[in-house]
């Protein structure tokens, strides 16, 4: 485990480190109150699809705490409102109503003798999507050693390591066991505007684990591909549709169809959790619009002339025929993707069993 955390439970509190912050200040925040967590994930102190996940499962377990209710019935009346304000939190990442729905439903399927009854069974099924998602994260970055080559020349897009996670990371968790295993890594970082995730986070646990790297413009991606030698790219999803599209951080598509242009493998990485099968294709994705500021301007101080706005989505969606595959912690789903990733599904959910 690393020795900074993007998220835990101590004591009836949930602690945060403020990923607005990084690389500058390793701040962490604390939190009893669920809707604190439901505006930490909206401003993204927290942020990650995993991580989201786990936030929100804590979130619930701190709703139950807090709640005055005498009954079961009343506190789970309780846990509804506090669902329905978490899940509002951001509408793109499919792990935030995933977690929320995943306590609910094992709270709404027992019976209860006392509301006390009750939240330890709703902080328990937080603690297991926690433990889980580090499980998986693993699982996930050994079964994408199967597709990283010797030596191994990366881009990656925005952070998903074990600040968007609960440890260890997703595409980035890919890399990160690649170089634990002694492979020859070296990883070129998209800056990934507006927010900087890439400059700011990605290439700070790469520090941090001593992982040979180098930041880039997201515009730069073509010219790397065509003169550095890069052999591979590496993703996160905030949600894998039925057919294999996905959402994922702005800029996200445009790498996709840079690698397909260079013939340079496209690798999509996260849990099955991400995986909707409810939702046929990337069209049917809702994209959270985020302020316009986020492009306008950088700590406070203006890029673009005065009066001037900006469009912000927050995600894209990469169309399934620019994803040469996607690791999941069941295996690797190659095209035809309706069918590989619910046969995916299907194996982890009788895991869960």
């Amino acid at each position: 485990m690393t020795a900074y955390f993007s998220i835990k439970w101590v004591d009836g509190v949930v602690r945060m480190i403020d990923q607005r912050l990084l690389p500058h200040r390793e701040v962490y925040l604390s939190y009893t109150d669920y809707r604190d967590v439901a505006e930490a994930i909206r401003v993204m102190v927290i942020r990650g699809a995993p991580a989201i996940g786990a936030a929100a499962g804590y979130g619930l377990a701190l709703a139950a705490r807090s709640s005055q209710a005498a009954t079961p019935a009343a506190l789970l009346n309780d846990l509804e409102t506090a669902a329905r304000w978490i899940t509002q939190a951001r509408p793109t990442a499919v792990n935030l109503f995933w977690a929320v729905e995943r306590v609910m439903s094992v709270i709404r399927a027992r019976s209860f003798n006392t509301p006390l009854e009750m939240a330890e069974a709703v902080l328990a099924e937080a603690h297991a999507i926690a433990e889980e998602d580090a499980a998986m994260c693993r699982q996930i970055s050994l079964n994408g050693q199967a597709v990283v080559p010797d030596p191994a020349i990366f881009i990656h897009h925005c952070n998903t390591g074990a600040l968007a996670t609960v440890d260890y990371g997703t595409a980035l968790g890919v890399i990160r066991m690649a170089h634990e295993q002694g492979k020859k890594v070296f990883v070129y970082v998209d800056e990934t505007r507006p927010r900087l995730q890439g400059a700011r986070l990605t290439s700070w646990e790469l520090k941090q684990l001593g992982i040979p790297h180098a930041v880039i413009a997201d515009g730069a991606s073509g010219y790397i591909m065509k003169h550095k030698g890069v052999n591979i790219v590496t993703v996160g999803c905030d949600r894998v549709a039925a057919n294999g599209d996905t959402a994922n951080k702005i800029g996200t598509y445009n790498l996709a169809i840079v690698a397909k242009a260079h013939n340079v493998p496209f690798y999509v990485v996260g849990p099955t959790s991400t995986v909707d099968l409810a939702t046929p294709t990337g069209g049917q994705i809702v994209i959270e619009e985020r302020s316009p500021e986020e492009v306008t301007l950088i700590d406070q101080h203006r890029l673009t002339p005065e009066g001037v706005t900006a469009v912000n989505p927050a995600f894209d969606v990469t169309p399934a025929e620019y994803i040469t595959g996607i690791i999941t912690e069941e295996g690797i789903a190659y095209p035809d993707y309706k069918e590989s990733l619910a046969a995916m599904v299907r194996r982890a959910e009788l895991r869960r069993r």
